[in-house]
């Protein structure tokens, strides 16, 4: 159900990856995390095959939701929006979400002028026209949407009726270009494709299509919508959300201004991951803005899921919200075991549930035994002899090595298509775990003494350094205190922008001069209830 990635080269290739930015409107949830801790395994995972990256997030401060949010607070919308982005700030910072970039869409000085430039090239092109508009408004939504759009009269992803709404504004000529966005998603436009994964979401899209596109609202009068960036040459309208917001990608870039760093736009490879529920306007409205401005489409979509609570939506009424700080909290500030979680357990592009049964049990089963004891008794019992590794010369079996060779293989295949899970699963990075606790209770080495046990302890050692490499784009902490405990020569850049993953560390006893190990600790202790 992927797209493949096949087409582009392995090594030295620039990346772009961005996400949507958050309505900070109230304090970030965990579809903020969700979406975060996706794009940044990918950012990661891009930056240790060797690519040059750069992740940008940002916060989407414009709107009637944030207005309304701080009408009912009785305080500006400046001061909403300057008192709640830095809680976003901070989440990030804590989950360690390693972006280049944060972008406010406040931002007089770095977002406004590539913004109004976009709008007066879209004016020039002819495809924006003012006329007077009645419609249904879901302010949850953040636009009109039509009767076909709604579920027995209620917004599907709000549970409310939209208001009926009499307006004059500028709209986006979207249905005079079903064909072209068709081609571009289809086959080509001008040239160009724009991909969406995993691929069902792109059949979705184009069902959209085929249904025939509407014209999309681009402005609101003043009187309704007055915390936004102005429309050139329209005093009395407020750009709306398509033009201010999605144009955030490349605002952040200069697009259209003397600072333009363009390099990461037409000389990259462009992702975008976003959510399911803005799906529609990434695939059709974005792509339509570029191609008339004159500015390429970006290549591939990256589509997630929703997270669900014990099995149903989280909703303050049925008092089933799980607050990220609640998670962190729950593991003394550590963000590994929350990243690993969404990782294993919401499969790219599908809904995914949030059990705090489920999380635990993995946590005490799949991290705290299998990977963290697993690590603390080898590790014990080679510092009893004095620490030291023997030669890796002529150390493997056969197995060994073409287990190494095996998982790699799979794990890059399925990391290159974004199968996360997968790539954490029995057959990916968790197959060195579970095969090096089988050993350790077949081959017994606290029985074994003097060089034997040597010898076994190091090949145990061997196949740790292999799976915290493994998991290093998911979770970077403990991958560094494995590697720090296992003493490998590399383990002080794990964790810098720069470091990749060469073929030598992917083969069996690939690193030279890794003789000892390190001071052994314990890498996840027990939850206390």
């Amino acid at each position: 159900p992927f797209a493949t990635l096949s087409l582009y080269p392995y090594r030295s290739m620039r990346r772009y990856v961005t996400t949507a930015i958050d309505y900070p409107n109230a304090a970030p949830h965990m579809g903020h995390v969700l979406e975060k801790v996706l794009a940044d395994v990918v950012a990661r995972w891009f930056r240790l095959r060797g690519d040059d990256v750069r992740f940008q997030i940002g916060t989407d401060e414009h709107g009637t939701k944030i207005q309304r949010a701080a009408e009912a607070e009785g305080i500006a919308s400046r001061a909403l929006v300057d008192r709640n982005v830095p809680l976003f700030e901070d989440l990030y910072q804590r989950l360690n979400i390693s972006h280049e970039k944060f972008i406010r869409t406040s931002d007089e000085k770095e977002h406004y002028p590539t913004v109004q430039e976009l709008w007066k090239k879209l004016a020039e092109a002819g495809v924006l026209e003012k006329r007077a508009y009645t419609g249904l408004y879901c302010s949850g939504c953040e636009r009109f949407m039509t009767k076909r759009d709604l579920v027995d009269g209620k917004c599907p992803n709000h549970q409310v009726e939209p208001e009926e709404v009499t307006e004059e504004n500028w709209f986006l000529k979207m249905s005079e270009y079903n064909k072209q966005l068709k081609d571009l998603l289809t086959k080509k436009w001008d040239g160009e494709e724009y991909r969406i994964v995993p691929t069902f979401r792109e059949n979705e899209t184009l069902s959209l299509i085929e249904q025939g596109l509407e014209d999309v609202s681009f402005s609101r009068p003043k009187t309704s919508l007055e915390w936004g960036i102005p429309v050139p040459e329209d005093d009395e309208q407020t750009m709306y959300v398509w033009c201010d917001a999605l144009t955030n990608y490349i605002s952040g870039l200069g697009f259209f201004t003397d600072h333009e760093e363009r390099e990461w736009w037409d000389d990259a490879v462009v992702t975008h991951v976003i959510g399911k529920d803005i799906a529609r306007f990434h695939a059709l409205i974005w792509p339509l803005m570029l191609k008339v401005a004159g500015v390429r489409t970006p290549d591939e979509l990256l589509i997630h899921g929703f997270l669900t609570s014990e099995g149903e939506k989280m909703s303050k009424s049925l008092g089933n919200v799980v607050v990220p700080d609640d998670v962190l909290e729950k593991f003394k500030g550590n963000p590994d075991p929350l990243r690993f979680y969404l990782s294993h357990e919401v499969p790219v592009g599908r809904d995914g549930d949030f059990s705090w049964e489920r999380f635990e049990k993995l946590f005490d089963s799949k991290l705290r035994k299998q990977l963290g004891n697993l690590l603390n008794r080898v590790l014990v019992m080679l510092s009893k002899e004095g620490g030291a590794l023997v030669s890796f010369t002529g150390l493997e079996s056969d197995i060994d090595k073409v287990c190494i060779e095996g998982v790699w293989s799979y794990y890059q295949e399925a990391m290159d298509r974004y199968a996360f899970s997968d790539a954490l699963g029995l057959d990916g990075a968790f197959k060195f775990i579970d095969y090096y606790n089988k050993q350790m209770d077949l081959q017994k080495p606290w029985e074994q003494e003097g060089e034997e046990q040597r010898r076994t302890l190091t090949i145990f050692c061997e196949g740790m350094r292999h799976a915290s490499l493994m998991l290093l784009p998911f979770m970077p902490d403990a991958a560094y205190r494995i590697s720090k405990q296992l003493n490998v020569p590399y383990v002080d850049q794990m964790l810098s922008a720069e470091f990749v993953i060469t073929d030598a560390m992917k083969q069996w006893g690939g690193i030279a001069g890794w003789t000892s190990i390190g001071e052994p600790e314990i890498l996840f202790a027990p939850l206390e209830d």
